[in-house]
């Protein structure tokens, strides 16, 4: 990090101890108020005929654009560093310097190597004790084992699509929260280190999302749900009902792809049961218990099929802006948008 970032952080780390008290105090009467029979169910849903922000895919588009520019995003590289600090600069000039926060933590790699890694946190209308989050990956993967050429497995991809697009949706909220503050609290968290582990080897994976579970910067953080976005921007995606989501939040997987059909976004948002996928969702619901959902692209799988479905760009260097999609990137905003302004009970 610059200097200059450093110091941005760390006073942006100082408010966010100081609005963390309140957040546990509000989190309490919440807490109070479910236990008397007071608050409406944690999942509840209903269309409140509100006044929805248009989402915009080109700004989207833009920010994956931005983020590809810096070369692969793995940890220990310089992309990695460029485009840490190019997400809190533009966070804080959204958020606003205070209500943004990098978690920092260290990881042991494969080879003894130790790198430093970082969670970024940014809360809109911090004061707010009802919220939701919304989650993405910022990091790339160090290895491309699915390429076709045997030469570039062990180069880091792209990841344009993974990682990329999440993060990229993710931004354009900020930016929209900016200018339409959300009716309630909104944190978005982009967790490092999602991806470094080798295949099957699912200890060295979600590293970010398991040190912020078993660390949390706010004490008792409860939110009603959250929402993981992975690989939400190719051309051929497709979004079956991920199954880990049904097992933990199903009434949640049932709102987002009810918002789906009524916009008809369901050719995308399909209503068909989809693989179980670990991802940082899964580590969130077995770690913390806060609801939270997997909205990633891969196929249903198929009647006796094991393996996991996911495109043909994954892990590999094809995972690139070519086949990034404003159409789906739209889709996915305007599902969102639509879930976080006007669908909250």
């Amino acid at each position: 990090m610059t200097g200059r970032v450093i110091q941005m952080a760390f006073v942006a780390y100082i408010a966010f101890v100081a609005f963390t008290l309140f957040l546990v105090a509000a989190s309490a009467c919440d807490r109070k108020e479910r236990d008397s029979g007071v608050s409406a169910p944690r999942l509840s849903f209903v269309d409140r005929d509100r006044e929805v922000p248009a989402f915009s895919a080109d700004s989207a588009y833009h920010f994956i654009e931005r983020q590809v520019s810096f070369g692969p995003r793995n940890p220990g590289s310089e992309g990695h560093r460029k485009t840490r600090d190019y997400l809190v600069g533009t966070l804080q000039s959204y958020a606003g310097s205070q209500a943004v926060y990098v978690q920092q933590f260290t990881h042991t790699g494969y080879s003894g190597e130790m790198y430093r890694m970082g969670n970024i946190i940014a809360s809109f209308r911090p004061g707010m004790g009802d919220r939701v989050m919304l989650l993405a990956h910022w990091d790339t993967r160090p290895r491309a084992e699915k390429d076709p050429d045997p030469l570039k497995r062990s180069q880091p991809i792209p990841g344009a699509d993974d990682g990329g697009s999440g993060v990229g949706v993710l931004l354009e909220f900020a930016r929209i929260f900016h200018d339409h503050p959300p009716p309630l609290g909104v944190d978005i968290l982009l967790f490092d280190g999602e991806d470094y582990g080798r295949e099957g080897d699912l200890d060295y994976y979600f590293l970010g999302s398991r040190y912020w579970s078993e660390n949390p910067p706010v004490p008792e953080y409860r939110p009603r749900f959250g929402v993981l976005l992975d690989m939400v921007g190719a051309g051929d995606a497709v979004f079956p009902r991920e199954g880990f989501s049904m097992q933990y939040a199903p009434g949640l997987v049932d709102e987002v792809w009810e918002i789906a059909r009524q916009m008809g976004y369901d050719h995308l948002f399909v209503d068909e049961k989809g693989s179980s996928i670990a991802d940082d969702h899964w580590i969130i619901n077995r770690k913390t218990g806060i609801p939270t959902i997997n909205i990633i692209h891969h196929k249903p799988p198929r009647p006796l099929q094991t393996a996991i479905n996911f495109p043909e760009h994954w892990h590999t260097h094809a995972d690139d802006m070519d086949i990034i999609s404003t159409e789906t990137l739209q889709a996915v905003g305007e599902v969102l948008l639509e879930l976080v302004y006007n669908r909250i009970r």
